[in-house]
């Protein structure tokens, strides 16, 4: 059974950093993307940033760009969210996707077949 699980959420001010990590357990897959997504108290869910499994591709929402860094340790079949110089409408409950797919299309939209249980990012102003 595939799990994802995201850390490393927390409280921080405007103009701080955070790193969140997401880490994928049971079944390996070779072809797939994975990808950050956010939702705030009564928005909608909404993409931030996009990795491909070979590394080499790489996107990211307009409203982050510049300031957060995807990137993936294969290893540890973790991913990142490095976020630097945060804004308040950057909080948010941070959720891992993970969509098993060879094309790169729809990497916005999905579908995502699993997801992680969410880190709480807060900014505070």
């Amino acid at each position: 059974q595939v799990q994802l699980v995201e850390s490393g959420g927390g409280l921080v001010q405007t103009g701080g950093s955070l790193r969140l990590s997401c880490t994928v357990s049971g079944p390996t897959f070779s072809t797939y993307i994975r990808a950050w997504f956010r939702q705030a108290p009564g928005k909608e869910r909404e993409f931030v940033a996009a990795i491909h499994a070979s590394g080499a591709i790489t996107d990211y929402a307009d409203s982050v760009k510049g300031r957060f860094t995807i990137s993936r340790d294969n290893t540890k079949n973790t991913i990142y969210l490095q976020m630097n110089s945060l804004k308040p409408n950057d909080t948010a409950l941070y959720y891992c996707g993970l969509r098993i797919a060879t094309s790169w299309t729809n990497h916005r939209t999905g579908p995502y077949r699993y997801w992680g249980q969410g880190t709480q990012v807060t900014v505070s102003s």
